[in-house]
């Protein structure tokens, strides 16, 4: 039951939030490097909004601050990298089948005609 409230109250994600899910699930990542992922994957993301995500996100156990491994590189050492919690996985998985439902509906409907179209 816990997990079922947790959904409710977690869901929908604003699409920022889910862009910085999205990205540290694959590592960690400062905030420039989740700016890179997320435009790679077509979003805009605006500095500002992005570190406000970050703060919120962090204030509700989604993620977290990591320790930066090995040698920074030139003008590194001040960037705050950041984790996905494992609250923050289950949150994303959450969302991410929230969205495949909303395709799914879409595609019945003749919204969508194929999902990468």
């Amino acid at each position: 039951m816990g997990n079922d409230r947790e959904r409710v109250t977690a869901a929908p994600l604003r699409p920022i939030e889910f862009h910085i899910l999205l990205s540290l699930t694959s590592g960690e990542r400062h905030g420039y490097g989740i700016i890179q992922d997320a435009e790679a994957r077509g979003a805009r993301v605006d500095v500002g909004t992005l570190y406000r995500a970050l703060a919120r996100m962090s204030d509700r156990g989604l993620i977290e601050a990591a320790t930066r491994r090995g040698v920074a590189e030139a003008g590194e050492e001040r960037r705050n990298y950041y984790r996905i919690t494992a609250k923050g996985l289950r949150v994303g998985r959450g969302e991410a089948r929230r969205v495949a439902d909303l395709a799914r509906a879409a595609h019945a409907c003749g919204l969508l005609q194929e999902v990468g179209s």
